[in-house]
């Protein structure tokens, strides 16, 4: 079940990836007053209300504290989670439609809905040691079948994403050192994953040496595991899957397979449209 857990959740990722790249979310955000990266962080903790940086650094683990420090207090002086939150869900809606055009009202649509719906409501009280996943959970649902299936994946993506931090900091890594080691698998290039979370060259070299000082990496000039760094790492990644299957086993592997076959086509005109090096990720 675990694979076919891991599997469902990357068919869906993209229909709720999709709202950090649209460019209606910016354009929501900036008539807020809140531009540039401050949209992210402003848009993804407002669930959280307006609680102080320190909770979003905390919560947001691999961006650099400064980066996440700066966007919430600019975020904050401009608006409020409210609003934040209202504008975040019109960007879901008109990109949504934008891009999934009549397909938004198909019986699919209302299918993968019900069944991912069902999915994230058999966790939902299951918030212990999930900080981002409670502050969404608790949030209402939406009416319309494409924002409940919108909503569900935002759930299960940061119960996923919860899940995925208790396992790096009990494999006693820092969230820089998290980048790093994702980097050394190859899913994502390094420069990438450095500039995104803002972290400085000297940052992520200090780094890099003290993973290969505790034989996470080699002394290779690129980013390479040693055997123990790969099995600590793919360690990780169980610890994640393990901690991540319980809303996709409650519904079982058939209403899994249903939805991967709903879902494909949205996610991958989304991914087509917005985040088209998601779809190597499929």
């Amino acid at each position: 079940m675990i694979e076919t857990a891991r599997r469902t959740w990357r068919f869906l990722e993209p229909y709720h990836g999709m709202i950090y790249f649209a460019p209606e979310a910016a354009a929501a955000y900036a008539e807020l007053g809140i531009t540039g990266r401050a949209g992210y962080f402003a848009s993804r903790s407002a669930a959280f209300g307006a609680v102080p940086a320190p909770v979003v650094v905390a919560t947001f683990f691999n961006f650099n504290p400064a980066l996440v420090t700066t966007s919430i207090s600019t975020a904050w002086s401009a608006s409020e989670p409210a609003a934040v939150l209202a504008a975040r869900y019109a960007a879901a809606d008109q990109a949504l439609r934008g891009v999934l055009g009549d397909a938004i009202g198909s019986p699919e649509m209302r299918r993968a809905a019900v069944l991912l719906r069902e999915a994230a409501e058999t966790v939902t009280g299951d918030v212990t040691g999930r900080p981002l996943f409670a502050a969404h959970a608790a949030l209402p649902w939406p009416t319309e079948p494409h924002l409940v299936l919108w909503h569900a994946q935002t759930l299960l993506r940061e119960y996923r994403g919860d899940a995925h931090v208790a396992a790096l900091l009990t494999a006693g890594l820092r969230g820089v050192e998290a980048l790093i080691t994702h980097a050394a698998s190859g899913a994502v290039p390094a420069e990438t994953l450095r500039t995104s979370r803002g972290w400085s060259e000297d940052d992520w070299n200090r780094a890099v040496t003290g993973l290969r000082e505790r034989d996470w990496l080699t002394d290779d000039a690129d980013l390479t595991f040693t055997p123990g760094g790969a099995a600590r790492r793919a360690e990780i990644e169980k610890a994640t899957d393990e901690n991540s299957v319980v809303p996709y086993a409650r519904i079982g592997e058939p209403a899994c397979a249903e939805l991967q076959a709903l879902v494909s086509p949205f996610s991958r005109a989304l991914a087509e449209k917005l985040m088209p090096w998601a779809l190597a990720r499929q």
